[in-house]
């Protein structure tokens, strides 16, 4: 595809003088790029093979606070190095940065090489790697929504975050003359994206006033997760860029929609055919599907805080706003929080719309297929599919609303401690224990207003 790179390519590009920065990365616990610039003639010469970070990458808060209390690293430790080891199928222009290409990359322990497992991309990979063996490739996408401001960064923080404007005064939703307004921005997203690699499919306006929707195509899990963060990425820098600001919280503001990640998601053999398609069964949902979203369903808590790994992410999950509050499956239905789509076609998939755009890609989809996989092999059966409004419905099962109660149903999972291993889901449930005792210990604005005076 326009923009991938091969060594050779890289190599002609420098010589040529059209590239001169490698942007070597990696990804942390949060779902962002954390790397190098490396000069692209010694990117050539050694940085291909590998470079180093700090361990500590894997083991921070959003504010990089050396939390305390991972096995994996700590000040006892003497916070040592990791192995940053490119993976060179990544490696792309990105033309919204002149001269510069971006490879991401994988991370190994510094003694042994191997991969760490606690790292995103290697819980993915693992998953990926159970179903190969099972004769299975998953296949997935994430929809991603994100909210566009007039203000820039520096001045959004240099005024705490206060009088935020959106782009837009009204809901866009599918507004094409709204939409024209922003496009600026979002044709340079599209276009940066397409030239770096990225299949583009469609942007859109979203349900609220400044928010806005990115679709990239369907592929393979790795992929897709890979797309996920480099998309996000992109549409910081090119806001930035652009004298604009973007947020992927899933809620900014309490009038507002959340921004969510659905996860669209289906498997294929080893030629490429559907395996969720039978069109002699209901809906066209063969046996393996079915067991497949039973697993989803039964695990659906577990799974939770990797869908909605912060705080915020639960103010996200209000009925009557597109944001599913139940774990059940319909045909077609934007209530329910996992959607039947492409009935009876080769396109036949299941849509989690449980996740946030503040979502963590491969986790979120290392614990989807684990759940789906739990599905298959316990041969589960599928509960009967929901009609009607599942928001007014008390009777179902519902979605964690607290990062609380999510971090519990994972820590007791032992559905994703035999899939991810013991020490990865303690690593991911004190990470989650710490941003809920961070928020715990603060006082807030709202506390303030509402207390000042009447208490």
């Amino acid at each position: 595809m326009s923009g991938m790179l091969s060594l050779k390519q890289l190599s002609d590009a420098v010589a040529e003088g059209t590239i001169d920065t490698v942007v070597v990365a990696q990804v942390d616990m949060q779902g962002r790029l954390m790397g190098k610039r490396f000069q692209a003639e010694f990117f050539l010469e050694s940085a291909h093979e590998e470079t180093h970070s700090c361990n500590y990458l894997l083991a921070t808060d959003f504010e990089m606070e050396t939390v305390p209390g991972f096995r994996s690293t700590s000040w006892a430790a003497g916070y040592g190095d990791y192995v940053m080891k490119p993976d060179l199928a990544t490696l792309r222009r990105t033309p919204w940065l002149p001269g510069t290409a971006l490879v991401l990359c994988d991370v190994l322990d510094h003694h042994h090489h191997e991969e760490v497992p606690h790292s995103p991309r290697a819980v993915l990979k693992r998953q990926i790697a159970r179903l190969r063996e099972m004769g299975l490739v998953p296949m997935m996408a994430s929809e991603l929504e994100f909210f566009l401001f007039e203000q820039t960064y520096r001045d959004l923080h240099a005024a705490g975050y206060r009088g935020l404007a959106p782009v837009s005064p009204y809901n866009e939703d599918y507004h094409v003359f709204q939409t024209t307004k922003e496009e600026d921005v979002m044709r340079a997203i599209r276009t940066g994206l397409q030239g770096a690699g990225v299949k583009v499919e469609n942007s859109k306006g979203e349900a609220s006033a400044g928010q806005e929707e990115i679709n990239v195509a369907y592929r393979d899990a790795l992929g897709a997760a890979d797309d996920h963060v480099i998309v996000k990425n992109a549409v910081k820098e090119i806001a930035f860029l652009k004298g604009r600001a973007a947020t992927f919280m899933a809620k900014w503001s309490n009038t507002a929609a959340g921004s969510s990640a659905h996860i669209h998601q289906s498997l294929r053999d080893a030629d490429g055919r559907s395996v969720f398609l039978d069109s002699g069964e209901p809906h066209g949902m063969s046996r393996t599907m079915r067991s497949w979203v039973a697993g989803l369903l039964t695990h659906a808590a577990e799974g939770t805080a990797f869908l909605a790994p912060n705080i915020n992410s639960y103010k996200r999950f209000v009925a009557g706003t597109f944001a599913p509050t139940k774990a059940v499956w319909s045909p077609d239905n934007r209530t329910a929080g996992y959607r039947l789509v492409g009935e009876g076609s080769r396109s036949i998939r299941i849509e989690c719309r449980v996740g946030g755009s503040d979502l963590n890609p491969y986790l979120a989809f290392a614990s989807q297929i684990a759940a789906g996989i739990a599905g298959i092999e316990a041969g589960l059966e599928l509960e009967p599919e929901y009609h009607g409004d599942a928001y007014t419905d008390a009777s179902l099962r519902q979605i964690p609303l607290t990062l609380r109660d999510a971090t519990a149903a994972l820590d007791g999972s032992e559905m994703l401690r035999a899939a991810f291993g013991d020490a990865v889901i303690d690593h991911y449930v004190h990470a989650a224990r710490w941003e809920q005792s961070e928020h715990d210990r603060v006082v807030t604005d709202w506390e303030l207003r509402r207390g000042f005076e009447r208490c």
